[in-house]
C-alpha cells in the first residue's frame, strides 16, 4: 500500500469517510494509528461474513432459529397426532358449512413439530422479510456523498453482507422465538403455510391449553376450527393472499435512508465501538441505528395491513364463534384466551416490530369481530362474506371505530331483487366520487373520516 494516507479526510485525518455518516465507525477502526489502513479493515469485516446470495444470509438465519427451537424439547408429532388433527379438521369443516357460504379451503392436513413449521412457512418468510433486508442494504449506500461512494465501492459491497449477516441474526432469533409459540399454520393472520394445508404445532397446541381447565379434544378441536376458517377465507378470497403481502412489500419499497438521521444515530451510538466485534455490530441494528421514522408510503401500508389483519382475524373469531355457539361449552374459554394471547403478542412479534416495523398481532379484533357480527345480524351471512368480493368492499378504520354502524342500512339478501343487489354493489365498488355520481359522499358513508 503507498505511504500516501487515502483521500478523504485530508493529511491530518486520513479518514476516507470524514464528514459522512461513517465517520466514527473507521475511527474505531483506525485503532488511534498514524494511517487508516483499509486492507486491514476490508479483512476484519471480511472473516465474520460467510458467502451468501441476495440481501439476507438465509443459511445464518436458519441455523441460529434451529438453535433456538433446540434449546426447549421439539418432538415428532405421532401418527396419533396427524390423525386427530385430520378429524378435528373434518369436524370443524363440516361445522363451519352452516355458518358460511365460503366452502372447505383444506386440501391436507398435519400434525408439526416446532421446526417443521419453520422448514413449511419459511418460502413465505422469505418473500416478506428480503424486500426490507434489501432496501435496508441498499439504502447504505445511497447515504454517502457520491464521491465518497465512488471511492468506497469495494468496501459497500462487505458492509451489505454484513448488514445481510447481522439482519440474518434477527431474522433467525425472531423466527425461532416464533416457532415456540404459533399454534397452527395461519395463526398470525398471514398465509405461511402452502395453500390448502391445514396443520397445528402439537407442541405449542398442548403448552396454550394447560391450565384452562379444558379437555385436550375440545383445545384441538376448537384451534382446527380457527384454521379451517382461515384456510376457507384465503383459498376463497383470491386477491386476500397478495393485499397482506403486497403490504408488507410495500412498506420496503417505501423504506427511505435519511442520511442526517443516520449521521446522527452514529454519533449517539458508534463512538468507541469495535467494527471487528459481530456483538458490538448486530448491537447497531438492534439499537435502531437502520430503523428510520416510517415515510408516507410506509404508514399508509402499515395501516392497510393492521386493518386487514383485524379483518381476517375478527372474521374468523365471528365464523368460529357462531359455529361453536350450540355445540360447544368450552368455546366461549378458549375464544377469549385466544383473544387475550393475539392482543397481548410476544417476544417473537416484538422482535420483527424491532427489525421491519411491522405489528403481526391485530390490535383490532374485538373491533372487527364486532363489525362482522352486526353485519351478520343485520344481513345474514351472505352479505357479511359479500364483502370480501373486492378490497374496495373492505371496512376501513374509521367503521372499526363505530363497527355498529358498518352498513347499518344493509338488509337481508331476500329483501333485494338481483337487479337491487347488483346496484347496491356496483355503488359500493365505484364510490360516490366515481364519474357517474360526482356528487360528494353522504353522511355515514364507508370512506368518510
Amino acid at each position: 500500500m503507498s505511504d500516501e494516507p487515502v483521500s478523504g479526510g485530508g493529511p491530518e485525518d486520513p479518514n476516507p469517510f470524514k464528514g459522512t455518516p461513517f465517520e466514527n465507525l473507521f475511527k474505531g477502526a483506525a485503532g488511534g494509528a498514524g494511517g487508516f489502513d483499509l486492507s486491514q479493515l476490508f479483512g476484519q469485516l471480511q472473516s465474520m461474513l460467510q458467502p451468501h446470495e441476495g440481501p439476507l444470509n438465509w443459511k445464518v438465519a436458519d441455523d441460529l432459529a434451529r438453535a433456538a427451537i433446540a434449546q426447549e424439547a421439539d418432538p415428532s408429532p405421532t401418527s396419533r397426532d396427524a390423525s386427530r388433527v385430520a378429524d378435528a379438521i373434518q369436524l370443524a369443516d363440516h361445522w363451519l358449512d352452516v355458518v358460511t357460504g365460503f366452502p372447505s379451503g383444506v386440501s391436507t392436513t398435519a400434525a408439526w413439530s416446532r421446526a417443521e413449521w419453520l422448514v413449511e412457512t419459511r418460502p413465505v418468510w422469505k418473500v416478506l422479510v428480503e424486500p426490507v433486508a434489501a432496501t435496508s442494504v441498499t439504502g447504505l449506500a445511497g447515504a454517502l456523498p457520491d464521491e465518497i461512494r465512488a471511492q468506497a465501492g469495494p468496501f459497500l459491497g462487505i458492509v451489505g453482507q454484513a448488514v445481510g449477516a447481522l439482519m440474518a441474526h434477527q431474522v433467525g432469533q425472531g423466527l425461532g422465538a416464533l416457532a415456540g409459540e404459533v399454534l397452527t399454520a395461519s395463526d398470525i393472520g398471514l398465509p405461511l403455510g402452502a395453500p390448502g394445508k391445514a396443520a397445528l404445532v402439537m407442541s405449542n397446541v398442548r403448552t396454550f391449553g394447560e391450565g384452562l381447565g379444558v379437555s385436550d379434544d375440545d383445545v384441538i378441536l376448537y384451534l382446527a376450527l380457527r384454521e379451517a376458517a382461515h384456510q376457507r377465507l384465503f383459498a376463497h378470497v383470491p386477491w386476500l393472499r397478495e393485499h397482506l403481502i403486497g403490504a408488507v412489500t410495500d412498506y420496503a419499497q417505501g423504506l427511505e435512508i435519511n442520511a442526517e438521521q443516520i449521521q446522527q444515530r452514529v454519533q449517539e451510538q458508534l463512538s468507541g465501538i469495535d467494527p471487528t466485534n459481530p456483538e458490538a455490530m448486530q448491537s447497531l441494528l438492534e439499537g435502531g441505528l437502520f430503523d428510520p421514522p416510517n415515510s408516507p408510503r410506509q404508514a399508509a401500508a402499515l395501516s392497510r395491513l393492521e386493518i386487514a389483519l383485524a379483518l381476517v382475524e375478527g372474521w374468523v373469531d365471528e365464523v368460529v364463534s357462531e359455529a361453536t355457539a350450540e355445540r360447544m361449552p368450552a368455546a366461549a374459554q378458549l375464544r377469549e384466551a385466544v383473544r387475550r394471547r393475539r392482543a397481548a403478542g410476544g417476544p417473537a412479534e416484538q422482535t420483527f416490530a424491532a427489525l421491519v416495523g411491522l405489528e403481526l398481532r391485530p390490535r383490532r379484533l374485538r373491533d372487527a369481530s364486532t363489525l362482522w357480527g352486526g353485519l351478520r345480524a343485520r344481513a345474514g351471512a351472505e352479505a357479511r362474506d359479500g364483502v370480501w368480493m373486492h378490497p374496495d368492499l373492505l371496512p376501513t378504520a374509521a367503521d372499526l371505530d363505530d363497527p355498529l354502524s358498518f352498513r347499518s342500512e344493509a338488509t337481508a339478501p331476500d329483501d333485494l331483487s338481483e337487479e337491487e343487489f347488483d346496484a347496491e354493489l356496483r355503488k359500493l365498488l365505484e364510490g360516490p366520487d366515481s364519474p357517474e355520481d360526482p356528487g360528494s359522499p353522504e353522511p355515514g358513508s364507508p370512506g368518510e373520516e
